[in-house]
């Protein structure tokens, strides 16, 4: 009796044991199908939520005229026969690692000379340090290119190695830097002859760009290549070479022109660098008066053809359509966030844990689409606000306070990393800076102008005016305010017969004409703080 009552007891709790054992995997399974269909429902909401977004601004600014679609910023194609991009000289600057598409060549084309590869020194050599302590010039420091730096160079490097032609004795510094680049006079004048063409469009494969794998291998020759002809330009004019040192500048300008219509701020930012060698040439002759009324008027008419405002706004609108292509192709390969925030931000100072978390998510493929959406707007609204309207091209200003306040608030956002803010400061953590080098380049050529203005008006009448408006319309058809706040360009002429001009900079702040100065053994100019001054240095 009590073996029965033992075996109906254990077998009363067994059935007891097994159903509250399934009554519990009931209750997980369906806990786990109801986080299933909460996690599918939080997914499906938040992708709605960003697409909705995303869409109500987009229909938005369309309607005021902007576009996201990254084909319209690409340059249209142009006749190959036209195409100063694709003349030999030029391909060869890129022609080891793109074929005449854009298209990358593996292996690489080494046997391809790259003429224009233009190198007027090397760090190792020997004097080079002189070179770059005292012969490579600044005009926003009033400093003058010392041509001695390099003659002392070219002849020590003569000992060891014909790179450099030299006399057999010393000549004017000029003369000898000008014999030494002689060894360019043929790729030069070849480049002079491209120049003539009346279009410039190099081949990129435009549909990369929002997987990073687009190339620009040709910029830094272009830029290494307008810093030799600029020194050349100089050299030119100390030897009285006026009618060359012009044309060469005209050719740089050219350089700097044909790659304009890229719709990409990287080769803006090359080409205000250019221009910067350019205008140092210019500030020297005008020192010296060494121009002619002649050659003054197309320098100036030349300098007038720049409009880097309006080259800061489609280059901004260029890259929203770009964002909108980076963005789009992370949400297809969110992977590749670590990859691509390094090709497009390589010294980027993201903070650490804002950079772990979103690096995260997207290594785990956890984002909801939604969310790319939703940074998509966040980062087009900024832009849109405080980045994009900073730059007036109609009244010809520049507001730094927006750019600031623009700053500010993606600082800001960096310290509160969320959903919807993950690749903010990514996309637009140099938005500030790059609007400074627009304004500042833009403020240089002004400046430029104005300067050419009054060594014109110094050829005729034998002085200085006292007042810039004494410049219009006969030499400036308008005299040009100061990009920053739009009010007239500081001017005064000093007890030395020469003048002094500038803008009130980045700070908005009239300190008297000083430039502010980077800390280092070799100073620049620190172009957030001082004034922005064009002044020759005292006679």
């Amino acid at each position: 009796m009590i073996s029965v009552i033992s075996f109906l007891a254990g077998t009363m709790l067994s059935v007891l044991w097994l159903l509250i054992r399934w009554l519990r995997w009931r209750r997980v399974l369906f806990l786990l199908a109801s986080l299933v269909t909460a996690i599918a429902l939080f997914y499906a909401e938040e992708d709605w939520r960003g697409h909705h977004a995303w869409e109500q601004f987009k229909r938005a600014e369309e309607a005021k005229g902007e576009h996201f679609d990254w084909a319209s910023v690409v340059p249209p194609p142009v006749p190959d026969d036209q195409n100063f991009a694709l003349t030999p000289v030029v391909a060869s600057s890129y022609g080891q690692v793109l074929d005449r598409t854009g298209r990358e060549i593996q292996p690489r084309n080494d046997k391809l000379v790259n003429r224009l590869w233009m190198p007027f020194y090397t760090d190792s050599g020997p004097h080079s340090a002189d070179i770059t302590t005292n012969g490579l010039s600044n005009w926003t420091l009033g400093k003058r290119t010392d041509l001695t730096a390099f003659q002392r160079y070219y002849r020590a490097m003569a000992v060891d190695t014909n790179q450099f032609p030299v006399p057999p004795q010393p000549q004017t510094p000029a003369a000898d830097v000008l014999l030494a680049w002689s060894r360019y006079d043929a790729t030069i004048e070849e480049l002079r002859q491209a120049a003539l063409l009346p279009y410039s469009r190099f081949p990129l494969e435009y549909d990369k760009v929002g997987s990073g794998n687009i190339s620009l291998p040709y910029l830094p020759f272009l830029n290494s290549g307008a810093k030799l002809l600029c020194l050349r330009a100089t050299a030119e004019l100390q030897t009285g070479g006026s009618d060359q040192s012009l044309a060469d500048l005209q050719l740089v300008q050219r350089l700097t022109d044909s790659i304009r219509p890229q719709p990409l701020i990287v080769s803006h930012l090359i080409r205000i660098v250019m221009v910067q060698y350019m205008l140092q040439p210019v500030w020297e002759g005008l020192a010296d008066h060494r121009w002619s009324e002649l050659q003054l008027a197309g320098l100036d008419a030349g300098l007038a053809k720049l409009d880097f405002l309006t080259d800061y706004k489609q280059s901004l609108r260029a890259y929203r359509a770009y964002m909108t292509v980076m963005i789009d192709y992370l949400r297809r390969h969110p992977g590749e966030y670590n990859r691509l925030s390094n090709y497009n931000f390589p010294n980027s100072s993201v903070h650490s844990g804002s950079e772990f978390i979103t690096s995260l998510l997207m290594r785990g493929h956890l984002v909801p689409s939604g969310w790319f959406d939703q940074n998509q707007v966040r980062c087009d609204r900024t832009l849109d606000e405080f980045y994009l309207t900073v730059a007036d091209d109609k009244t010809h200003t520049v507001t730094p306070a927006l750019v600031r306040q623009g700053d500010g608030l993606v600082e800001a956002e960096l310290q509160r990393p969320g959903p919807f803010n993950l690749m903010e400061f990514n996309v637009l953590q140099r938005m500030g800076k790059t609007a400074r080098s627009f304004a500042w380049a833009q403020c240089s050529v002004d400046q430029a102008r104005v300067a050419i203005g009054l060594e014109r008006y110094r050829l005729a009448q034998g002085w200085y005016p006292d007042a810039l408006a004494a410049l219009a319309p006969k030499y400036l058809e308008q005299v040009p305010n100061d990009v920053i706040g739009g009010r007239p360009l500081h001017y005064r002429l000093t007890e030395d017969g020469q003048f002094v001009l500038y803008s009130v900079g980045w700070n908005e702040t009239d300190d008297g004409g000083v430039v502010a100065l980077t800390p280092g053994s070799t100073p620049q100019q620190d172009p957030s703080q001082g004034d922005w001054v064009w002044r020759y240095p005292q006679k």
